[in-house]
Order: C-alpha cells, then sequence, then structure tokens
C-alpha cells in the first residue's frame, strides 16, 4: 500500500525522500527530477574530475586565448593570467551551490524553488536554458565539422560535399548527442570517465607537434592589441569578466551534477584539482598551436579541428577526428544538454519527461544554429562569423547570470541556514508559487546592467558584469528577506 506522507531520512548527512501520494501525485514531480536515492550517489572526487577534464577540453576553450588578445586587448601572458584567475574564482559558486545538490540530491530547478518560487524557478530556468541550447549548437557545429573531416580522410569522394558534408556531419553528431544524455547520468559518467585520458593525451600530442615550430619567448613577446599606453587594468578586468563567463551557465546548474557525488569532499574536491588546470593548460596549447599553425600548415588557424584537417596524412588526421569527436561529445552531452533537460521538465513534469526535454533542447539548438547551417549549404550569404557570435556572449549572458548565482548562495546559505523543505520543493503548499524577492534581485542588476551600455560613466558596470550583478543581486536579496522577516524554512519529515 501506497503511503501518503512522503518521509525525508538522513544517512551521513546526505538526505534521501521516500515520496508518498502527496508527492508522487504532485504536478511539480515526475521520476527524472525526483531527488537522487543516497545509493544513487556514486560520483567520487575522480567521477567529478574527470567530468570538469571532460567539459574543459573542447574548441571554445583552446580559443579562448585567441579571443583575448584579439577582442579584449590582451597580451598573451595577460590573457593566459586571465583564464587561470576567472577559473579559480568562478570555483567559488560552483562549489558553494554544489552543496545543495549534493546534501538533497536535487537538480538546478528544483534548487531554484526555493529562491524564485514554484512557478517562478521556471524564469530563471528558461534564461539558462536558452544559454545552454545556443552553446550546444555552436558545440555541435564543431563536432560536425571533426565528423565531416574524418569522412573525407577515409573516403576521398567525402570532401567534394564541402559545406553540405558538414551539415550531415552536424545531424549526425547532433542525433548522437542526443542518444548518449537520453540514456541517463551513468551513461554521461562513463563517457566522460573514458574521454579524459584520451583528451589529455591528445593534448600532448599536439604540443609535441607545435614545439619544434613555435618561440616561446616570441610568443610572449607579442605585444597587446589595445591603444599605446593604455592602462592593462580596465581590459584585464573585462577580459576576466568575459572569462568567468565561461563557465558561468555551470556554477548555476551544477546541481545537476553534484546530486551523484558521494559527499561534499568528493565534489569539492574533484572540481579543484579538474577545472582551473585543465581549463589553463588547453587554452594556452590553443594559444601555441596557433601561433605554430602558419609554420605547420601555412595559415594562422585559430581552432583545433580546422588545423589538424591541413594535415597530408589521412590515417593521423582520422584518428586526431575521432578523438576530437570524443572531445566535443564529452563537452556538449555535460555542458550544454544536461542542464536545459532538467530546466525544461520544470515547465510541466508530469508532461515532459527526459526523453521529451532532449528532444526540446536539441531542437531548440537546431533552430539557433539554422543560420549557420544555411550557410554552409549556400542557401543564404552572411558575414557574421560564430567566433564572434560566441565571444560577444560571453560578457553580455555573464551579466544576465551573475545575479542568480548570488540569489542561490544567499538563499541556501544565508537565507535557509542550508535547511530545505525537500517534500515541500515538489509540493504547492510550503514554498510560494512566486518569490517576488528573487526577481526584484535579479532584476534591479540586469536593468542597471542594459542601462550602462548607453553610458561612459557607468561601462564598467557591464564590463564587470557578472561581478557587480553576482554581489548586487545577493545583497539586495538578503535585504529583501530580512525586511519582510521571512522565516527560514527547516527540513521536516513530511
Amino acid at each position: 500500500m501506497q503511503q501518503i506522507r512522503s518521509q525525508v531520512t538522513e544517512r551521513d548527512g546526505l538526505f534521501e525522500l521516500e515520496a508518498g501520494s502527496d508527492v508522487l501525485d504532485s504536478p511539480r514531480y515526475n521520476h527524472d527530477m525526483a531527488p537522487t536515492k543516497v545509493h544513487e550517489r556514486t560520483w567520487n572526487k575522480w567521477h567529478i574530475t574527470a567530468l570538469w577534464v571532460g567539459m574543459s577540453i573542447c574548441v571554445p576553450t583552446y580559443t579562448l586565448g585567441g579571443v583575448l588578445t584579439a577582442y579584449f586587448g590582451l597580451s598573451v601572458g595577460e590573457a593566459l593570467l586571465a583564464i587561470l584567475f576567472a577559473n579559480i574564482i568562478v570555483l567559488i559558486p560552483l562549489t558553494l551551490n554544489a552543496f545543495p545538490g549534493t546534501k538533497y540530491g536535487i537538480p538546478f530547478p528544483v534548487l531554484l524553488r526555493s529562491s524564485f518560487g514554484i512557478l517562478g524557478s521556471n524564469v530563471p530556468c528558461l534564461i539558462r536554458a536558452l544559454v545552454a541550447c545556443g552553446w550546444f549548437g555552436i558545440q555541435t557545429m564543431f563536432g560536425g565539422l571533426a565528423i565531416h573531416l574524418f569522412l573525407g580522410s577515409v573516403f576521398e569522394g567525402w570532401k567534394s560535399l564541402g559545406g553540405t558534408g558538414e551539415v550531415i556531419g552536424f545531424m549526425v553528431f547532433w542525433a548522437l548527442n542526443l542518444w548518449v544524455v537520453i540514456r541517463g547520468a551513468e551513461s554521461i559518467k562513463w563517457l566522460e570517465t573514458l574521454s579524459a585520458p584520451l583528451l589529455v593525451a591528445v593534448g600532448i600530442g599536439l604540443l609535441v607537434w607545435a614545439m619544434p615550430n613555435v618561440s616561446m619567448s616570441e610568443l610572449m613577446a607579442i605585444p597587446a592589441k589595445r591603444p599605446e599606453g593604455a592602462s592593462v587594468y580596465g581590459y584585464f578586468a573585462a577580459g576576466l569578466t568575459a572569462m568567468v563567463g565561461f563557465w558561468a551557465t555551470l556554477s548555476l546548474n551544477i546541481p545537476d551534477f553534484s546530486r551523484y557525488a558521494k559527499s561534499q569532499k568528493d565534489q569539492i574536491l574533484g572540481q579543484i584539482i579538474g577545472l582551473p588546470l585543465t581549463m589553463f593548460l588547453f587554452a594556452a596549447l590553443g594559444v601555441v598551436m596557433t601561433a605554430a599553425s602558419v609554420k605547420l600548415v601555412g595559415v594562422t588557424v585559430s581552432d583545433p579541428v580546422t588545423l589538424i584537417g591541413h594535415i597530408q596524412s589521412p590515417v593521423w588526421v582520422a584518428v586526431a577526428m575521432a578523438l576530437i569527436i570524443i572531445a566535443t561529445l564529452s563537452t556538449n552531452t555535460a555542458a550544454n544538454i544536461v542542464s536545459p533537460t532538467n530546466d525544461f521538465q520544470n515547465i510541466a513534469p508530469k508532461v515532459i519527461n527526459r526523453t521529451k526535454a532532449v528532444l526540446l533542447t536539441g531542437l531548440v539548438g537546431l533552430l539557433l544554429m539554422g543560420h549557420e547551417l544555411l550557410k554552409k549549404l549556400g542557401w543564404i550569404v552572411s558575414e557574421v562569423s560564430l567566433e564572434s557570435v560566441y565571444s560577444n556572449w560571453l560578457l553580455g549572458y555573464s551579466s544576465l547570470l551573475g545575479p542568480i548565482a548570488g540569489i542561490m548562495v544567499v538563499d541556501y546559505f544565508l537565507i535557509k541556514k542550508q535547511q530545505l523543505d525537500l517534500a515541500g520543493l515538489y509540493r504547492d503548499d510550503v514554498y510560494p508559487a512566486w518569490n517576488w524577492a528573487g526577481f526584484v534581485a535579479f532584476g534591479v542588476p540586469v536593468v542597471l546592467t542594459v542601462m550602462s551600455l548607453g553610458s561612459d560613466a557607468f561601462s564598467w558596470f557591464y564590463s564587470y558584469g557578472w561581478f557587480t550583478g553576482s554581489a548586487l543581486g545577493g545583497i539586495i536579496y538578503y535585504g529583501l528577506c530580512v525586511m519582510r522577516a521571512q522565516p527560514s524554512v527547516v527540513k521536516s519529515a513530511v
């Protein structure tokens, strides 16, 4: 006989929900969004490390140094420092927002119900989902190109397809990504664990290939592309903000992964070991490879897929492309599909299950890349480059996501004192439908960010958007909650 009221139990600091009919029949619950059981939390620190290695070694990471030198006016040394510092900084919201996921086994959208309301959580969820779908499309474009070059190295006639071959590669890679995520979290863990050592091997191989053709002293001596005599601090801060923005998305939805961690120690150590150094080394590799590309292939090439495509040996091209396909797949599935899959389910959990949400994520990503795909087919002509699109996103979307990160941290640690009503997060009778304190704290920094675009005096507010947004959002949220004397919602056994 099914129990009527849900029960919450604690085992070694990890909470588990035995759902009764009050939760099982709730429109806010489905199996995929349910808290993970303690026995399902199987990811140790090395699995978390492998997750970050798998996500960090990707084409956009490789191009970050070039983005900072070309678009943000930094020298090579300054760009690499900005990448290292940014990933140390972003560890703070990553580890803090991972805490409730590990403790309660809940995904990002369910955690947001505490700070934005049961229904209100859908607004920040959809903002996060749209950004992830865009990145999913961009990464799929790179993966599709790798498949096209792989097939071209194996079948000579494939090269003649040109852009059409790239579009076919895109669709094959698109379907492969969706298949992996539909299979569930264990398939993602398996993929990341398998790919991590292979990706490290790819980086070492590329470095060995490039080093005889580049002088590190000459590379570090290349002057920055900014006005002569201009202070480095403003440019460095803008670049730092952009690099924080690179993982600003994951600093929000890290509970989607930390809900599978064995303990808080595992999630903290795994992230510290896996993120900063991997990002720094692979971005540095991109800088070295781009500098060496002129001697290697006769032209400057800023992404590894195109660079390897210039190699004359079909065998090496095939091997390298196979590894890049694995690299991009491991990044895309974890970083860009898991979150919108959970976010879309949050809209109507009883109607949208994981499979439907994955397909919806794929459809949105496909539509967002429609312009680029039509260009490759030769159906339209456009000067807009894919690189400029994602480099311009970094500052913009980090400004939007910063307040959400600040609100989440303040709500869990200062307002709720790390105590959530686990069953109440899946019902309509504990937390409000809309928490207006969350929306005011989110809206004010966003409005100020938009207004600062038209003001020279306040342009710094946009340039440092993630920092200003997260700090202001957290402060406003705390002030509003204290003023209305909102009591902390404590855990219950119902």
